[in-house]
Formats: C-alpha cells, structure tokens, sequence
C-alpha cells in the first residue's frame, strides 16, 4: 500500500510516519514545502490511501489561510481525482473551523472540498478537528502553548501567563497518531464522516505552568509526579522531550563518609523513596529497627550478608546477598537489622522505603544485632 501523507514534516507528520514505519508500513509518499508540483502530482497518481495533514496556521498574511488550507486542498484533490483508483482521505482539520476567524474559515472550507470529493469520487473520507496538542517534536514559540512552555522552563527562560483560569483542551500526539493509522484498516466501521480523537484532556493555563514547574524542580527535590494519572504521565513524557540536550544528566548528592556513600535518588509521598548505599569492604552498616518503616535492599554488585534479629530474641538470621544474583530482601518491621560487606570490593545497595526520610520523625532505633 502506498499511503501519501502531505505535510510529512510537521509535527504530526513526523509523528505519523515514525509510527507508520514502526508498524510495516515503508512505502510511503512523503510531501513537504519542498515537493514539486510534478513530485505531488506523480504521487497523487500511485497514492492507495491519503493522510491530507499540510495547512498554515501561522502565515505573515491572513491571504495565506486561504492558498495554503483550501488551496492547496483543492489543487490535492483535483490530482487524486485523476487517479484510476481515488484513494481515501483523512484530512486534518482544526476545533477552529467552527469558528468565524480567518484560519476557521480556511479550514471549513477545506473540510467541505474533502466531503465533496468523497461524494463525487465514492469513497471514504475522515475529518479531524483536532484541539491543541501536545507531544513530542511540536516546534516551540509557534502555535503549541504545550511546546513553548516545555522549552521556556527547561531553560529557565520566563513564559508570559496572561490569565491562569484559560482552559485548554488537549490531546496527546500518540492518541492522535494510533486513531488516525486505525483508519487504514477499519474505516469502514466507522461511516461518519467526523472521526474524534480520545481522550482528550482539560487543563487551566496555571496549573500546566504548575505542573511543567514540578517536573523542572523534581530534579532538586527528587520528587515523581502521580504517573498513575494518564495526563501528567503523557505530559511529564512530553516536558522531557524539550531538555536541552546538553543537560538530560544532573548530579545527586552523595553523603560521603570513612565507610562509603549514601545517595538519594527518587522521594515521593505515597510510593516512597529510593537511595543507592555503597560500602567499602568490611563495612557494616545498620543496627537498627523501625516501628512502621519498612525497606527493601537489592545488592547490584558486590557480596555481603544482612542479618536480622528479632528485638525480643537472640536469634540471628543471616541472609547471604551479591550482585551476581539479584534478589531483593524485604526487611520487616520490629528486627534489628545490618548489612556487612564480605567481599573485596565496594558492595552497592539499591535501597528503597516505603516513606521519604523525615527527621522530626524517624522512626529508628539503635540496636545492635
């Protein structure tokens, strides 16, 4: 199958044809402002299915609303009119066509250019008023608040809010990618001529600032936002496809002393927090209990022993840990317990708790084992 996909360097464009590519789909007819009309007419004539995504948003001229979205329509259709086999069009159009603003307009007048082709050439058509979206390669400071407001903030550069209570309305390129690739194989199940985009998200102005805000500082207060809600985890995605891309590291704060290294690395309220120990070799680290507090030790490399010891026993249980065998030990309430490196080289603990360190209440107590 020979899919067309006009607008193939766009930003959903990029999108689609990564996708696309992903799934099999390898003989494609991509065109761009660089594609001659003798290129897009050619393609017009091998083309089994069209991805109709090019359009202005953004002109110097409102003029060009009308050449560049129903012209350029028109001057497409006309050519896939010519093919022996008119393909179907999936044509991306906007929430602003229901509006009487010059880009509205343009894109109402493309949307009803596509249905009188699908009318007069018998086939299918899908329409798209896609709301705002959000994702990954969206050109910032162009027409994506999303986009703009991810690049500002990973570079500490300041973002303009002029009324934080403005409510958005977005969709994530990939739900927008996976809908529109469904129609090549199941577009016959869906007759209406409107195809909708789901889900789709609404957010304030504020709290996007809010969040994309968190996501920066997360890299000093280490803290993970609530991946659980589908929003913030597509966003939080998104933000990091904006990082410059000499700083996608940042350093952790290593508490160093005679007996190794102590480091966290993620702090959150409600799933805990994870730290990397170090220890040189015959080092003991431990002898203590905790009431509530519960942990969970992974030794990636190195070898040693945790050994428990139930507060009121005398009884000692030994538990032989290495990096050449991952296995992780859950450390129960109410045992004292140690960890002594045994090898001859530094022994790394993965180490996580089910509650971030808080000194006004530690929960700990010294006891040896």
């Amino acid at each position: 199958m020979k899919i067309l996909i006009t607008g193939a360097n766009g930003f959903v464009g990029k999108n689609l044809v990564a996708e696309l590519k992903n799934q099999g789909y390898n003989d494609l007819l991509l065109c761009d402002r660089d594609t001659t009309e003798t290129e897009l007419k050619q393609f017009a004539l091998e083309a089994d299915f069209v991805y109709h995504l090019a359009g202005v948003n953004r002109p110097k001229e409102e003029t060009e609303f009308e050449i560049g979205n129903k012209g350029f329509t028109e001057e497409l259709l006309t050519l896939l009119s010519q093919n022996p086999t008119p393909p179907p069009v999936v044509f991306s159009s906007s929430a602003q066509a229901e509006l009487s603003n010059p880009y509205g307009i343009s894109k109402k007048e493309a949307e009803s250019l596509v249905i009188s082709y699908g009318e007069k050439q018998i086939v299918d058509i899908k329409i798209y008023r896609f709301p705002n979206l959000f994702g990954k390669w969206c050109k910032p400071n162009y027409n994506s608040v999303v986009a703009t407001f991810c690049h500002n903030i990973s570079r500490h550069i300041p973002i303009q809010v002029n009324d934080e209570k403005v409510e958005l309305t977005l969709a994530y390129i990939d739900d927008v990618i996976a809908e529109l690739i469904k129609q090549i194989e199941y577009r016959k199940t869906k007759p209406t001529i409107y195809g909708e985009v789901r889900p789709c998200y609404k957010v304030s102005l504020g709290n996007l600032v809010t969040l994309l805000t968190s996501f920066k500082e997360s890299r000093d207060d280490l803290s993970i936002s609530n991946m659980n809600n589908p929003f913030i985890k597509k966003l939080y995605s998104t933000y990091l496809s904006y990082l410059p891309e000499d700083q996608f590291s940042y350093e952790l704060t290593m508490h160093k002393d005679q007996r190794g290294s102590f480091t966290e690395f993620i702090r959150t309220p409600d799933r805990g927090q994870v730290s990397v120990n170090i220890s040189k070799p015959g080092i003991t680290k431990g002898n203590h209990w905790h009431h509530t507090k519960n942990e969970k030790f992974l030794v990636v490399s190195g070898r040693g022993v945790i050994r428990f010891r139930k507060v009121d026993s005398e009884e000692v249980i030994e538990y032989a840990v290495s990096g050449d065998k991952l296995e992780v030990v859950d450390i129960p309430v109410g045992y004292t317990h140690n960890i002594e490196n045994l090898g001859d080289t530094e022994m790394v603990t993965i180490m996580w708790v089910n509650e971030p360190f808080d000194p006004s209440s530690p929960d700990t107590y010294y006891l040896e084992v």
